[in-house]
């Protein structure tokens, strides 16, 4: 099988690289250092687009990061705010779907409710699984369950 490699090493071998043998008139040594020069200027202009872009966005996801690892400690540190209307030797942190299970009063001997905490900031909504779960409890689909462990 003869392929480009063996075509470039028999022309190394034989000594082909002759100004006769590689002649080009002038209108195509200009066309090449066209393609060339346009070519080089392109992947310049691409190299410089794709860094400004990629430079946003890892900016971009550091700025995310920070507000995500920043409100999963104001959720952590909410109990012991003093405006927080719970004592927190009644919370149960589930983090995932609802952030606090409150068993209220349950700290002095006597539970009064169990509540499904979830904290917010400011104006941010519910997701579509937050909905979902104040759906169920809205429509007292909750249960409770006992599950023994066999030996």
């Amino acid at each position: 099988m003869y392929t480009w490699k063996h075509y470039v090493i028999s022309i190394i071998k034989n000594n082909h690289f002759t100004r006769e043998n590689i002649k080009m008139d002038s209108n195509a040594q200009i066309i090449l250092i066209w393609i060339v020069i346009w070519t080089i200027l392109w992947y310049l202009i691409a190299r410089l687009l794709f860094g400004i872009q990629n430079r946003w966005q890892r900016k971009n996801a550091i700025e995310r990061s920070k507000h995500v690892i920043m409100w999963q400690v104001n959720e952590k540190i909410a109990p012991i705010l003093p405006w927080f209307p719970y004592n927190y030797k009644d919370l149960v942190f589930i983090g995932k779907g609802i952030d606090y299970i409150v068993f209220d009063w349950l700290s002095t001997g006597y539970l009064k409710q169990i509540v499904f905490l979830e904290i917010k900031s400011g104006n941010s909504n519910l997701n579509r699984n937050e909905l979902m779960i104040q759906d169920c409890l809205n429509r007292k689909k909750v249960y409770y369950d006992v599950l023994r462990m066999r030996k």
